[in-house]
């Protein structure tokens, strides 16, 4: 049996027997404004830290606002702090400023005695050793009254103030001005800048005719 010849195909067969490929459309060219698919992706980043950024701005401005609230509040606190200090301070000064007034009280009648002492000595011209004597005491013990503080109230002749006088009766007098002390009958004392005993005096009334 004779074999058959057989031989590549040339170039020429190889092109007319090979089916021709369809080619792929063109893209369609876009439109002005058209988004791509990755700047609606970018858009919304932005979108979301512009929010963010926002909310960090608004946090901030709070925090600010507090931290102003908390130091105008320390502020306040401590100016309240400051002002009790000084008040108990000033309490606690005028506390020991007067604190002898009560001793003081009970000693004045001691000083009324002695004066009523020398006074009737003067009456009966006695000038002994037992005036004399009486004359010290009460020297030294308006001493003790004057270094804490303790001072007599000017009465004689003054016009009438209740304030530092206690009228006990009324007197007409043509030698005293009207409504003015003719007469001290207890002496008044002020420890410091407070009355602590008014003095009882009779005060001066138009003589009548």
């Amino acid at each position: 049996m004779a074999e058959r010849s057989m031989s590549a195909p040339s170039a020429e067969e190889r092109t007319a027997g090979a089916q021709p490929q369809p080619r792929a459309p063109p893209a369609a060219p876009r439109a002005e404004g058209q988004l791509t698919g990755g700047e609606p992706q970018a858009q919304s980043t932005a979108a979301t830290l512009s929010a963010e950024m926002e909310t960090l701005q608004a946090r901030a401005a709070a925090a600010e606002q507090q931290r102003d609230d908390y130091f105008a509040q320390l502020q306040r606190t401590q100016a309240d702090s400051d002002n009790y200090r000084k008040r108990v301070q000033r309490d606690q000064t005028e506390e020991r400023r007067y604190a002898p007034a009560p001793v003081l009280s009970a000693l004045l009648p001691v000083l009324d005695n002695l004066q009523r002492a020398l006074e009737a000595a003067r009456q009966q011209a006695d000038e002994g050793s037992l005036a004399q004597g009486v004359a010290m005491v009460e020297s030294q013990l308006l001493a003790v009254f004057n270094r804490f503080g303790l001072t007599p109230i000017n009465a004689q002749d003054q016009p009438f103030d209740p304030n530092v006088h206690e009228a006990v009766q009324q007197q007409s007098r043509s030698d005293v001005a009207e409504g003015h002390v003719a007469e001290v009958l207890q002496p008044g004392y002020r420890l410091h800048d407070r009355v602590l005993r008014p003095a009882k005096v009779i005060v001066a009334s138009p003589p009548t005719s």
